[in-house]
């Protein structure tokens, strides 16, 4: 569903090729995680997170590409895949709560 403003329309476009991206790279590497496919409620967050807001202003452009970026103070945002990974991994049921911290 798209927000009409042109800047968060590309966020989206970017947020579901990441997405597509993680699926691709949850294939590629099964053999050694032993998931091909992750839940489709791990997916659904990482389509629904808007990552952008959570990098600098001139890191923006890159908030989606499936990488770590960095946030400042010699620290970084994880790559979207291995968030999803380990998310999925941890297989948290409906009213959890999960803090991620230096990771």
């Amino acid at each position: 569903m798209s927000s009409g403003d042109p800047i968060v329309s590309q966020f989206e476009e970017l947020r579901r090729e990441m997405v597509e991206q993680i699926a691709r790279h949850a294939q590629l590497v099964a053999h050694e995680t032993g998931k091909a496919v992750l839940s489709e409620s791990v997916m659904e967050a990482m389509n629904s997170v808007p990552r952008h807001e959570f990098v600098p202003v001139e890191l923006r452009a890159y908030a989606y590409c499936d990488a770590p970026l960095p946030i400042g103070y010699d620290k970084t945002i994880s790559q979207p895949f291995i968030v999803a990974l380990m998310t999925d991994l941890l297989d948290p049921q409906a009213g959890d709560r999960v803090l991620d911290v230096g990771t």
